[in-house]
C-alpha cells in the first residue's frame, strides 16, 4: 500500500468528511472503484454506541455515515479506519453519538487513500439500539455454521436459516459459536444416504484444515459468501461467542494435537481472525470473549467464553471436582454483574449446553478420553466441571437473583430443557430453563448422542431430534433456531424453537418471579 498517498491523496480526512461520495464515484470505471464484497454488519450495540464492521476488495479507507431516516436526510459522515493486508481488507469502526433507543440507518462506502476519485458505492444497513424506556424486545439464536462438509449450497438456497430469521426481524442475533469449522474441510460434493448429493461452493481456503492466519481468515470470509447472511446482518446486529470449531475439535488451552501443532498458536490465529470478521468491541484486558449488554430495564445479556479459560477436558470427567469451563476469573466477573443487574430477566449464553455429556473422543470410532462439556455424564454430587457451575448456581439462588434463563449450542439439534432441585442430586439452586438451538447450517445430531446427566434435574421437555436419523445433511430440514421476546407491559418472556422455514415447534411464556 502506498502510504505517502493516503497522505498526498487530493481528499484529505477533512474533505473526505464532506466530500458527495456518489457523485465522484460515478465518474469513476467501476474497475478503478473499491467494493464491497462481504457486505457490512453491526453488533456490540451499547445504548449510544454500536460497532460497524465492512470489508474492502482492496486497500482503502471506511467511511460510515448514519441517520434516523432510511432516506439518509441528515446523514451524519464519520471517518473509519484503513482496510489494510495487516486486518485482511476489513475495518471496523465504533460509532459513537447514536441516540439511545432509535432505529439507525448507517452505510458504508470505501475509499482509495491514492486516488481521490476512486471511491466504491454505499452499502446500506440498519440496527435499532437499546434504550431506557419500556418497549418490546425480541432476539434469536443459534450456533453451528458449515460443519460435517455441508457448505453454501445455490441448489439448497444457501444459508437458509438466516432469511428465516431475518423475517422476525429481531432486534439482536446472538451467534453461539462453531461459526467456522476451521478443521472441516468442504469438498465439492457431499453423498447424501437416501441418495442425491448435496453441492458445496469451494474456495481455496475451505478446501483444507485451517493452519494458517491466512486459513483462518479464509474460513471467516466463506460463510459471508452466503446472499442470506449478509442479508441478515445487514439488517440485524449480531453478539457473537466462539467454541471449539473456531480452532479445532474439542480443543482447550495447553492441548498439543497429534503432530505435535500447539493448539494455543492456532487458536491465537483464530482468534485474531475472529475479530476481524466479527462486529466485536473487546476491552484491552481480557483474555476472553465475555461481555455483557444491557437492553434497557427489561433484559440484559451475558456472553460467556467456554474456550479460553477451561482445563483439560480429562480432568472434567472425574467424578471429584475439576478443571473448570469458565475459570474463576469469569465466574467472579458473571457473578457480579448478575449481582447488579437491574434488568427484568438475565440471559447467560454458553457455547455449550448445560447437562447434555459431550465427550472428547481422538477419533469417532475410539473409546472418549475425557469429557469436553461441561457434564461429567455421572450421576449424583458435581464433579469436574459442574463444581464450578454449582458455585454459580448456589450464589445466584443466595443472593435472590430472579428470572435467569440459559440458551447454548454445540449439539447441534434443539431442545427446551427445563432443571429444577427436586429432581437434582445438587439441590442448592432455583429453577431455570436452558434452551439448545442449531445447527445453522450443518450436520444433524440426536438427543441419543449427548444424553443428560442427571446431576442439575434437567427435565428435556421438548427435542427436535429426539431418535437417531440416517440423513444428517441440512435437507432434512432438521436446522433450528431459537427465539426470545419480551412483552414490555406484561414483562412475559417467550421462549420458542423455530426450523429452518420459521415455523414454531415449541413455545413457553414464562412470568416475571
Amino acid at each position: 500500500m502506498n502510504r505517502r498517498g493516503v497522505l498526498k491523496a487530493g481528499l484529505g480526512l477533512g474533505a473526505l468528511a464532506t466530500a458527495p461520495v456518489r457523485t465522484i464515484a460515478q465518474i469513476v470505471p467501476d474497475k478503478l472503484r473499491p467494493a464491497l464484497p462481504h457486505g457490512v454488519m453491526s453488533g456490540d450495540l451499547l445504548p449510544d454506541r454500536a460497532m460497524i464492521w465492512g470489508a474492502a476488495d482492496r486497500p482503502a479507507r471506511m467511511v460510515v455515515e448514519w441517520s434516523r431516516d432510511p432516506n439518509f436526510a441528515r446523514a451524519e459522515r464519520r471517518i473509519g479506519p484503513l482496510a489494510t493486508p495487516d486486518t485482511d481488507l476489513t475495518a471496523k469502526l465504533d460509532l459513537t453519538g447514536l441516540p439511545p433507543g432509535e432505529e439507525i440507518h448507517y452505510r458504508v462506502a470505501f475509499h482509495d487513500p491514492d486516488n481521490a476519485r476512486a471511491i466504491s458505492d454505499w452499502t446500506p444497513g440498519r440496527l435499532r439500539l437499546p434504550g431506557a424506556t419500556l418497549r418490546p424486545v425480541r432476539f434469536t439464536f443459534s450456533g453451528d455454521e458449515a460443519g460435517q462438509g455441508f457448505g453454501i449450497n445455490p441448489e439448497f438456497g444457501g444459508y437458509r436459516m438466516y432469511e428465516a430469521m431475518r423475517r422476525v426481524r429481531p432486534d439482536f442475533f446472538i451467534h453461539q459459536g462453531d461459526q467456522i469449522y476451521a478443521d472441516g474441510p468442504i469438498p465439492e460434493s457431499v453423498a447424501l444416504p437416501g441418495g442425491g448429493t448435496w453441492r458445496n461452493i469451494v474456495t481455496p481456503a475451505k478446501a483444507k484444515v485451517a493452519a494458517s492466519l491466512a486459513g483462518f481468515r479464509g474460513a471467516f470470509a466463506y460463510n459471508l459468501m452466503d446472499r442470506n447472511k449478509r442479508s441478515f446482518l445487514a439488517d440485524v446486529p449480531m453478539l457473537v461467542q466462539w467454541d471449539d470449531h473456531e480452532v479445532r475439535n474439542n480443543w482447550y488451552p495447553g492441548k498439543v494435537l497429534p503432530d505435535g501443532t500447539p493448539v494455543d498458536r492456532l487458536a491465537a490465529w483464530s482468534r485474531q481472525a475472529m475479530l476481524e470478521y466479527n462486529p466485536m468491541r473487546l476491552t484491552a484486558n481480557v483474555q476472553g470473549v465475555q461481555r455483557m449488554f444491557s437492553w434497557g430495564p427489561l433484559l440484559d445479556v451475558f456472553i460467556l467464553d467456554a474456550r479460553t479459560y477451561r482445563g483439560s477436558n480429562d480432568l472434567a470427567a472425574d467424578r471429584s471436582p475439576g478443571a473448570g469451563m469458565f475459570g474463576q476469573a469469569q465466574i467472579a466477573w458473571l457473578k457480579g454483574a448478575l449481582a447488579t443487574s437491574k434488568a427484568t430477566w438475565k440471559l447467560i449464553a454458553s457455547d455449550m449446553t448445560l447437562s447434555l455429556t459431550v465427550k472428547d473422543y481422538k477419533s469417532y470410532t475410539d473409546p472418549p478420553t475425557g469429557i469436553e462439556g461441561l457434564s461429567n455424564g455421572k450421576p449424583g454430587a458435581p464433579g469436574g466441571r459442574e463444581a464450578e457451575f454449582a458455585e454459580l448456581l448456589s450464589f445466584i439462588r443466595a443472593r435472590g437473583i430472579a428470572n435467569t434463563f440459559w440458551i447454548s449450542a454445540d449439539v447441534h439439534n434443539a431442545s427446551a430443557i427445563h432443571y429444577h432441585p427436586d429432581r437434582a442430586a445438587f439441590k442448592d439452586f432455583t429453577p431455570f430453563w436452558e434452551i439448545v438451538a442449531g445447527p445453522i447450517n450443518a450436520g444433524v445430531f440426536s438427543i441419543p448422542d449427548n444424553p443428560p446427566d442427571p446431576t442439575f434435574g434437567p427435565d428435556i421437555v421438548f427435542a427436535s431430534v429426539p431418535g437417531p436419523i440416517q440423513d444428517h445433511s441440512p435437507s432434512t430440514g432438521l436446522q433450528f433456531f431459537g427465539m426470545g421476546e419480551i412483552d414490555p407491559e406484561s414483562r412475559t418472556l417467550t421462549l420458542s424453537i423455530n426450523d429452518l422455514n420459521g415455523r414454531q415447534l415449541w413455545r413457553k411464556e414464562l412470568n416475571p418471579a
